[in-house]
């Protein structure tokens, strides 16, 4: 059975992105500081159709491991036109459903990823998600109000957060109007690791 999962990067001061995010600008220009781990590690570049990193490691096998288990994604408009310009075809290798206001066709890649843009909210893109995902585990993908959304409908099994040794002092936080009687929290893992902590959190909504 489909979990619904994120799985995000965040700073020490619990932000997600920077300020003045644009497609120009993506993350708000903190993905350096942030995501320093998975940059370091072979199977990110893997997953995004590049040659790049430094070690095939145990962060490498975190990073292989929520791919395989995802069937498909959810994301918001803003982190779709962010990406949109400098993804590369077929990035997701899964069905990909866009929350937006916008009337538009699916974007059908080469190879076996495929855009559908969702107009009538949350919950449609999750059913939709759900038979994409064939019982694999629908990740939301960002940004974070597109996580919050899920969040706070109650709709989130798992999430796996990686907080980075920085502060960003500035920026959009992740967890930014969560209601705090929504779930019981528990801490199903803890992995250290040198440039990051890694913490697996599952929910059960109350």
């Amino acid at each position: 059975m489909s979990k619904i999962i994120f799985d995000s990067g965040i700073s020490l001061d619990g932000f997600f992105a920077g300020d003045n995010r644009s497609p120009d600008n993506p993350m708000g220009g903190v993905s350096p500081k942030i995501h320093t781990w998975m940059f370091k590690q072979k199977a990110f570049w893997k997953h995004i159709n590049m040659e790049g990193g430094e070690e095939y490691g145990a962060d490498s096998k975190l990073i292989d491991d929520v791919f395989a288990r995802t069937g498909a994604y959810i994301m918001g408009k803003r982190m779709f036109e962010e990406g949109e310009v400098h993804w590369a075809e077929d990035l997701y290798k899964a069905d990909v459903y866009v929350l937006t206001h916008e009337k538009r066709e699916p974007w059908v890649q080469k190879g076996t990823t495929t855009f559908y843009f969702i107009n009538d909210g949350i919950e449609s893109a999750l059913e939709k998600a759900k038979q994409s995902a064939k019982g694999k585990d629908i990740r939301i993908q960002g940004g974070a109000n597109t996580i919050q959304q899920f969040l706070n409908a109650g709709l989130v099994d798992e999430f796996f957060i990686h907080i980075a040794p920085v502060f960003l002092g500035t920026g959009i936080r992740l967890f930014d109007g969560i209601d705090k009687d929504k779930y019981d929290i528990q801490i199903v893992e803890v992995i250290p690791s040198d440039l990051t902590t890694h913490l697996r959190y599952q929910l059960t909504k109350k």
